[in-house]
């Protein structure tokens, strides 16, 4: 006889026996093999026999015991004798009913003839009184050509073996379906029948106490219990494990019922202390948030009960999560639980310094501040983890309390501002670099001799680069291991070939090199050769492509611009002056400023658009050298974005023209919000240019801040406000011309 894979023994060697005797090896399952050969499948439980238990029918199960006593035939469909003890069984109605709960037929593969498969294919005029069933056995069913032969059906089987296609016995089944009386008296008939089915567990380990436990039923779970505690089998039964290492008790804990904990309790005061490793109930009810669980499980026990988790974590882990009552009440519990650390050796402050709210870390910092200065298996200390995480608080309650604890460094020699710094915590690098205590962290190195402002670069992220930059303590000559000074690190960094110039490696670059910042004492010669910046063959083929692919882009934006424009050029605003007219076919605002700004942003918008889109096209030819392609997407980018300049402007005054006469405030409303599309193009550019001027007036004084802002806003406006400079100075002129006329 083979172990079944859906009901497996326990491998206890106390294991309960088989039937009335007690010193029998542990009740299995019997399998049956398959007719096609290779793989095992479990007997399937008799229907009839799971319909009793599912309803809860003992006089059901007395009767089908009793059948199987005499040695008849099992029974394969309900007789009307069965369905008069059956609870649920209307007895006189015009329609008998069978009320089954039938095993999955995917369960069934193959078609393999199986007794269940013959009793869904009955009719209830098949159920008749005195239903010969050993028939079944001899006589071909008149479903034979489904595939449904009452002679391939299995030998028949103890009715108890079988399972159902969960790998639940009878008894788990009744544990699972009722509380009543009638179901606790089925229980105690399966159990007197084989009283070893109280430790066979189904396919995911649970035995049918662990069913009752799941299904709340406390009356079930009770009566289980003393049918345990007569055979000497309560411990057994109450500590087993199902496969993910869980009691009774854990289920009982993860539904929340309170009167089936301290039941337990009550018979196993030590239950509590299972399983040996892994998610202790105490672990799992404070993760769940079942606080009054927590303390019947901390009461019941008088505080012997395991705090463990999984992985090595333990309750004040889960507390952490939680809040502060709960933590509060687990450090009152175990204060020793703050020392222990997790498998990747976190304590619970290591974990609570990594929540910006900094009352939970309050709590455990107070009841034991010691493991600040215990690192976890990768190096870090609580200030680091609340360094990367930027919980600035819990690192300010650390520095305040332990000012040393600055000094502390991870296994990469790193301190908690290079942390911040490579997590990209803005408000961290912030805080030290305004925090004058803390200026001799600024230029310390790590084991690799980076100092916080190397990784900056490394990132790149501007605005911590600024923090840093803005601060004078912080040297920007320092050498790391490789002998590269910030700026040598910052020009490795600038991407090869074609790039926006107001990325933030080309500002950090720039920012170094305007201001004198020293290479690391190579002469030109010897840095050009070790940071050159020459395409390889394979950065070619690579420029090459994102020179095509940027011309194609861009090549539709400017001929939609050039469309728009031509259009809008034949297309002017009120329209053209009738035939029977003087100047007949002429626009009938012409003359006017507002018309003459018009036409000539209108006019800058196509020439600009079409230029662009003649160099997009000598740019995306393979024909055309690299270097007259990077020229030529430069150039068609600048008169790109001058034609979006002009196209907005033609908007605003084409509006104005045709509202300023009858909604004159709407008019000006429109002509104040065109410009947004240009100052959007410039926000990247506004915004780094304040930024950078920040860092400049800190480290340079204000006379540099404002000469660097100075020449930055002028280059700016003179690219991309020229064409407003044409089109109102071309309307200005074309009055005054009509005025001397």
């Amino acid at each position: 006889m083979a172990s079944s894979t859906g009901v497996a023994p326990p491998s206890s060697p106390d294991s309960p026996a088989v039937g009335h005797g007690i010193d029998q090896p542990l009740k299995t399952i019997e399998i049956k093999e398959s007719p096609k050969g290779g793989d095992t499948t479990p007997t399937f439980i008799n229907p009839l026999l799971l319909a009793s238990a599912c309803l809860g029918s003992s006089a059901a199960l007395h009767f089908l015991f009793e059948r199987e006593d005499k040695q008849e035939p099992p029974m394969l469909m309900p007789t009307q004798v069965f369905l008069d003890k059956l609870v649920g069984y209307i007895p006189g109605s015009s329609h008998r009913r069978t009320l089954m709960l039938l095993p999955a037929s995917n369960d069934v593969e193959g078609g393999v003839d199986h007794p269940v498969l013959l009793l869904a294919a009955c009719t209830s005029e098949d159920i008749e009184d005195g239903v010969d069933q050993a028939a079944l056995h001899t006589t071909t069913s008149h479903n034979a050509e489904d595939g449904v032969d009452a002679r391939a059906l299995p030998a028949a089987a103890p009715l108890l073996n079988g399972v159902t296609v969960e790998g639940d016995t009878a008894l788990h089944v009744v544990a699972s379906h009722g509380d009543s009386a009638e179901f606790l008296d089925c229980a105690s008939i399966i159990h007197r029948r084989d009283n070893g089915l109280l430790l066979v567990v189904n396919q995911v380990g649970d035995t049918p106490l662990h069913c009752a436990a799941k299904a709340g039923h406390s009356q079930m779970l009770c009566r289980l219990t003393e049918l345990a505690r007569s055979r000497g089998r309560l411990h057994k039964l109450l500590r087993r494990e199902n496969k993910i290492k869980e009691t009774a008790l854990h289920d009982a804990v993860r539904i929340g019922n309170k009167d089936i904990v301290e039941h337990l309790l009550k018979t196993d005061p030590n239950l509590a202390n299972y399983p040996e490793k892994g998610t202790s109930p105490l672990y799992l009810a404070i993760l769940l948030e079942r606080d009054i669980i927590a303390h019947t499980l901390h009461n019941k026990t008088h505080g012997n009960l395991s705090y463990c988790g999984p992985r090595g974590k333990n309750a004040l882990h889960a507390a952490t999560f939680r809040g502060t009552g709960i933590t509060k009440l687990v450090l009152k519990w175990n204060n020793s639980l703050t020392t222990h650390g997790d498998r990747d050796g976190s304590t619970p402050l290591h974990l609570a310094s990594s929540f910006k709210n900094s009352i939970s870390f309050t709590q455990l910092f107070e009841a034991n501040p010691a493991p600040v200065y215990k690192a976890d298996n990768t190096g870090l200390f609580p200030v680091h983890i609340a360094a990367s995480a930027g919980a600035k608080n819990v690192l300010q309650i650390i520095l305040e309390k332990f000012p040393s604890s600055a000094r502390l460094r991870t296994s990469q020699g790193r301190t908690f501002l290079h942390v911040a710094v490579e997590k990209r915590k803005l408000n961290i690098v912030s805080f030290i670099c305004q925090t004058p205590s803390l200026a001799w962290i600024l230029n310390m190195q790590d084991n690799d001799g980076n100092t916080a402002l190397h990784l900056a670069i490394k990132a790149p992220m501007l605005q911590i680069f600024c923090s840093l930059y803005g601060n004078k303590e912080v040297h920007l000559t320092l050498t790391n291991n490789k002998e590269e000074t910030p700026i040598d690190l910052s020009r490795n960094c600038l991407p090869r070939g074609m790039y926006y110039h107001w990325n933030n490696e080309k500002r950090i670059y720039a920012t170094l090199a305007l201001f004198g910042t020293n290479h690391n004492g190579l002469r030109w010669d010897q840095f050009e050769e070790k940071y050159s910046r020459h395409l390889t063959p394979g950065d070619k083929v690579k420029e090459a492509e994102k020179v095509k692919d940027s011309s194609q882009i861009l090549g539709i934006g400017s001929v939609l611009i050039a469309t728009v424009a031509f259009g809008a050029t034949f297309a002017v605003p009120g329209g053209f002056i009738a035939d029977d007219h003087t100047n007949r076919g002429t626009p009938t605002l012409a003359g006017r400023y507002a018309f003459d700004a018009f036409m000539m942003a209108n006019a800058l918008a196509f020439i600009c658009s079409i230029i662009a889109t003649v160099g997009l096209m000598f740019s995306g030819t393979s024909m055309v050298n690299m270097k007259s392609r990077q020229i030529n997407l430069y150039a068609s980018v600048f008169f790109m974005s001058s034609s979006l300049t002009s196209l907005s402007v033609a908007f605003a005054m084409g509006v104005y023209m045709l509202l300023a006469p009858v909604a004159h405030a709407t008019a000006m409303v429109i002509r104040v919000l065109s410009p947004l599309a240009v100052l959007y193009r410039n926000s990247e550019f506004l915004l780094k240019v304040i930024i950078l001027a920040r860092s400049l007036y800190l480290r340079m004084g204000i006379i540099w801040a404002l000469k660097w802002l100075a020449m930055m806003m002028a280059k700016r406006i003179l690219l991309e406000l020229w064409p407003f400079t044409v089109i109102f100075g071309w309307a200005a002129v074309a009055q005054k011309i009509r005025n001397h006329l």
